[in-house]
Formats: C-alpha cells, sequence, structure tokens
C-alpha cells in the first residue's frame, strides 16, 4: 500500500528536502506541496492525501487553523502531522485538540520523519517524547487546562479504561499487550472500541482525554513512558 503525502512548508528548501526524503522510499508518494495554509486546504481537497505533513507557522493561514479545516471535513481520512522548529506546549495541545495525529521537530533525523508517516498512517500517535512529558504535565498542573471527563468515559468497560491507561502513558500495542497479560490483537480491538465510544480520531487525541479528564495523573519527576 503506498501512502500519499502532502508537504505544507513555507520554505521551499524545506519542501523539497523533506519530498526526495520520502520520495526516496518504496512505500510513499509525494501528491503535492504548499507553501501556506490556504494552499494546503485546497491540495487536500484535491489529492486527498492519507497524511499531510503541516507547518506550524505559515503564512495567508497558519498551520493549525489550516490542520483545523481540514480535520473538520466530514468522512475525511487524512491525518495531520504537524512540523515546528518550536517546541511549544500550547501549539501541541492545539493541534491535538484540532485533531492532528501528531507532532514532529524539524530538527528530527529523517528517519524520524520517514517514521512518523508510517506511524501516523496506520492509526498511532506520534508525539515526541520531550513534547509529550511537558504536554501532559502542563495538562496536570494547570486546572484551566482541564475539561470534563465526556459523558462515553462511563460506558468504557473496565479492560477498555485500562487500555485508554496504557496508551496515555505513551505504551505501543505490543508493550500493553505484555503490562495487560492479553493478546496484541486484543488491545488493537480495544483501542479501536475505545476511539470509537469516545468520538476520538486517533491515539494522540486519546491521551488528551485522559489526561484533562484526571483518568490519569502523570508525575513529573517520572521517566515512565
Amino acid at each position: 500500500m503506498t501512502i500519499r503525502v502532502l508537504i505544507a512548508d513555507d520554505q521551499g528548501m524545506v519542501r523539497a528536502g523533506f519530498a526526495a526524503l520520502l520520495t526516496a522510499q518504496p512505500d510513499i508518494q509525494v501528491v503535492g506541496e504548499a507553501e501556506n495554509g490556504e494552499q494546503a486546504v485546497a491540495l487536500t481537497a484535491e489529492t486527498t492525501p492519507d497524511v499531510v505533513l503541516m507547518d506550524v507557522r505559515m503564512p495567508v493561514l497558519d498551520g493549525l487553523a489550516a490542520a483545523r479545516q481540514i480535520l473538520a471535513v466530514p468522512g475525511s481520512a487524512t491525518r495531520v502531522v504537524m512540523l515546528t522548529t518550536f517546541d511549544i506546549d500550547e501549539y501541541v495541545l492545539e493541534a491535538i485538540r484540532a485533531g492532528a495525529s501528531g507532532f514532529l521537530l524539524k530538527d528530527a533525523p529523517p528517519a524520524d520523519l520517514v517514521a512518523a508517516v508510517r506511524v501516523v498512517h496506520r492509526g498511532d500517535a506520534l508525539l515526541a517524547p520531550s513534547v509529550t512529558r511537558r504536554l501532559l504535565e502542563r495538562v496536570a498542573t494547570t486546572p484551566e487546562q482541564r475539561t470534563a471527563p465526556p459523558p462515553a468515559l462511563a460506558s468504557l468497560t473496565q479492560r477498555e479504561r485500562e487500555v485508554l491507561v496504557e496508551v496515555a502513558r505513551g505504551r505501543s500495542n505490543t508493550e500493553i499487550a505484555a503490562v495487560l497479560t492479553i493478546a496484541e490483537q486484543t488491545v488493537k480491538t480495544h483501542v479501536s472500541r475505545v476511539l470509537g465510544k469516545l468520538g476520538l480520531r486517533d491515539r494522540a487525541q486519546a491521551v488528551i482525554v485522559a489526561y484533562e479528564s484526571g483518568l490519569v495523573v502523570p508525575t513529573p519527576s517520572s521517566g515512565t513512558g
């Protein structure tokens, strides 16, 4: 299966570099390039990419606003990864709330960018470890960042809640299977049910819900995850 990717960045050299790297992969096809958020929205509608690599700061329409428009399209299967040179909590939180599947720093190694496209395409969350840790600490220590638990949270079974907790701790399906002593396929089934019941796009949003609702409380001094 070929993963169709759209690159949105206002710097031509960045777009060219990303395009060359991704095109060299046998399972990835670059279907378009945009130099601002407005173009990104238009090209996404035209080319229906599987994944959009979206720079946060762009002219005409910034990356967050463009991501919101793209992800608000009913029935859209496109996933968005936000790219930035700035490790800023507010951008991370807003991006994930908008429905972005991940957040990657531009100075990440090339292999990480390629992996990001594949990870997000298969439905997993992508949050740089340093960004994830700071984000969750922020949500936990800032009362105004908390939101009321979604009513559907009460509909989760005990096992589904256990799986959600492990997802929020940043564990992969393989790791969750080992922790809960269940089959990895069973974990995948539970994750799908959790996302469906809570009306979430992917694991990234599940992480935010788990922490904002207080289901999981991070320990800032811990290196877990």
